[in-house]
């Protein structure tokens, strides 16, 4: 579970979500613009408990292919950055409404990022809009709306 940023539990994270779901390839839906290429399929993982900064809890999370990048702490393109994804297959916890994106829509997806850039206080916790995410539509099926979104 990626937790802080020490090197050798980013290393960790990264192996693990190396191993963690190698489901079938499944494109982008139509209407949704993502990175090019195949995706491996988002998979839904039971048991997999999260805690944000705030206390919020889950019990579950989707594991995708993503393309590193900002997590910010709003799903607004000028909110703060708070955190930054440098693994390729990583959890997600929820997703809401936010401000439209290179992706040609507005889904944002929340999670905690592998490196801590800003207010340490939350934790690299924050949103990635869906174009860094390999979905088969957005939001994805069978990922819950963040509850306060």
């Amino acid at each position: 579970m990626r937790r802080r940023t020490s090197g050798g539990l980013l290393a960790a994270a990264t192996a693990a979500t190396a191993l963690a779901g190698t489901a079938g390839v499944a494109g982008p839906a139509a209407g949704t613009a993502h990175a090019a290429g195949p995706a491996a399929a988002c998979v839904m993982r039971e048991n997999s408990p999260h805690t944000d900064w705030t206390g919020m809890t889950w019990d579950a999370d989707m594991m995708c292919d993503n393309a590193p990048g900002d997590v910010h702490l709003q799903s607004f393109a000028d909110s703060p950055v708070v955190g930054r994804m440098v693994t390729t297959r990583s959890w997600f916890v929820c997703w809401k409404v936010g401000d439209p994106h290179a992706g040609g829509n507005d889904i944002w997806y929340y999670t905690q990022g592998d490196e801590v850039v800003s207010r340490p206080t939350a934790q690299a916790w924050g949103y990635m809009p869906a174009v860094r995410l390999e979905t088969s539509q957005d939001p994805e099926p069978g990922l819950p709306k963040c509850s306060w979104g």
